[in-house]
């Protein structure tokens, strides 16, 4: 199966899918675009938001508006009528390489997101973060170089992180209260599968993984990480999914065309665009 193109949007660094069942909308960022952007699939609508630094994710608050993960940390964001933003957690200094990268609440409402080094991905730099409430981030693990695609089993007891530079799916278990013990590998892709990158869990627990230079999606079995299905995504460097849709039926895929040479590009030239595979599976709201 191929995913189709949706909306030929540019992003220079496309990620955090996140479908809005309220307006019935697919938002997403351009992190390297320092944009914020919206696709409505009922009315083809296309909104685009500029932001003041760089953004890694999108999180929905119960009270409206979204919580947002920054350059310099986690902030709450209004999007409309107007454009408000509030640090909350400072977690990087104005001008540092740092920045967050990729983001999941659980079931229990907590904040699981990482920081990485966004000049240098090949320094360890990176750590992975958990936020409950109200309360400042707790620091959950070290040493990732690229931390991504955070995304939880339907019960909420077995955490899937990634780190992109090892090409490495880790999984956690999860306690009540937030404590993650039992770290292991998940999968681990080869170099023409590419770099895991974003992901996601349907209703069965299935994992939707993106593949960074791999051009395609994998549906993995939960326990064993074997690939179910492949999606083809005319686009190499492919960064995140979530399910949305009427039904939470549809895949929505984005993609990146940062580092890319132009000989690739004019081989690609829709990456960086918004991508759907419909009718792939049944998704879950956030």
């Amino acid at each position: 199966m191929q995913a189709e193109l949706l909306w030929d949007c540019d992003n220079r660094l496309g990620e955090g899918a996140v479908w809005n069942a309220v307006d019935a909308s697919l938002y997403f960022v351009d992190i390297d675009g320092r944009e914020v952007l919206a696709f409505t699939p009922a009315s083809g609508v296309r909104r685009r938001w500029a932001m003041p630094q760089t953004v890694g994710w999108l999180i929905q608050r119960a009270a409206g508006g979204w919580l947002a993960g920054f350059q310099q940390g986690v902030a709450a964001l209004t999007l409309a009528p107007e454009i408000r933003f509030e640090l909350l957690h400072r977690l990087h200094d104005e001008g540092s390489p740092m920045r967050l990268n990729d983001a999941r609440v659980d079931a229990a409402g907590r904040l699981w997101f990482g920081t990485m080094n966004g000049v240098d991905l090949d320094r360890p730099d990176g750590k992975f973060f958990c936020c409950a409430g109200t309360g400042a981030p707790k620091e959950m693990e070290a040493g990732y170089r690229v931390p991504n695609g955070p995304t939880f089993s339907p019960d909420g007891r077995t955490l899937y992180h990634t780190d992109s530079s090892a090409r490495t799916i880790y999984a956690f278990n999860v306690s009540e209260g937030g404590e993650l013990s039992k770290k292991r590998i998940y999968a681990v892709f080869n170099r023409f599968e590419g770099s895991p990158d974003g992901m996601t869990t349907d209703a069965s627990g299935n994992l939707w993984v993106a593949h960074w230079d791999g051009s395609r999606v994998t549906q993995r079995d939960p326990l064993s990480g074997r690939v179910l299905r492949t999606i083809v995504v005319p686009a190499p460097r492919v960064t995140n999914v979530a399910f949305g849709g009427a039904n939470l039926t549809d895949l929505f895929i984005t993609t990146a065309r940062s580092g890319m040479s132009d000989a690739a590009l004019a081989q690609s030239p829709s990456a960086g665009g918004l991508f759907v595979a419909r009718d792939v599976g049944q998704g879950r709201l956030p």
